[in-house]
């Protein structure tokens, strides 16, 4: 890595903190398939569970409990960070591998067509913000952990909380547009296939 990188690491910048989410995330997607068979079925248990009863709520009830899911997840995500980024980085890297396995069963029961037309209405906005809402999570706990171990780097510590919170509140936006599509238009063209 350039001398730069680590120059001014924690305080990279968003954009490389997004690439490296994006890393994260694509890796917890690889993972996924290249292995699908690793007992996918019991390690879905719980989202069938709340796939259950979620089916039993109204559109709107379904719209404020994906909102609500979604934004808690996000912003535990962010307060968690501090402690070795551990929460981020594993919440990349599983909802890359959850979606994978999830994909690879809609297309064993239905298509990959059927999945993709699932997932692309709200994904494509949600998706984008969830790797956004976690490189501002792994900004703040790389930074937090910095100004631990290296103190010229503690007053940089609140102007990184400022400026992530700014990107949190835009990711929190992002969530209840694609929790709204999620809600009212997935499910319409899913019906319509079905």
């Amino acid at each position: 890595m350039p001398a730069s990188f680590w120059h001014n690491f924690p305080d990279l910048g968003i954009k490389k903190w997004i690439i490296i989410s994006s890393v994260l995330f694509s890796l917890g997607l690889l993972f996924g398939v290249l292995s699908p068979g690793i007992d996918a079925l019991t390690s879905f248990d719980s989202l069938i569970e709340m796939a259950d009863s979620m089916a039993t709520l109204s559109t709107f009830g379904l719209f404020f409990f994906i909102i609500i899911n979604n934004v808690f997840k996000m912003i535990l995500s962010f307060v968690l960070s501090p402690l070795l980024c551990i929460y981020p980085v594993l919440s990349l890297v599983m909802n890359g591998w959850i979606i994978s396995n999830v994909g690879h069963l809609f297309a064993e029961q239905y298509s990959v067509g059927f999945f993709m037309l699932g997932i692309l209405p709200h994904g494509v906005i949600e998706i984008p913000a969830f790797i956004i809402g976690q490189a501002a999570a792994l900004s703040l706990g790389s930074m937090a952990i910095a100004a631990v171990f290296i103190q010229e780097k503690r007053p940089e510590l609140f102007p990184n909380l400022r400026k992530n919170l700014k990107y949190i509140g835009i990711v929190i936006v992002l969530l209840i547009i694609a929790a709204g599509i999620e809600a009212f238009i997935t499910p319409s063209v899913l019906n319509s296939l079905t």
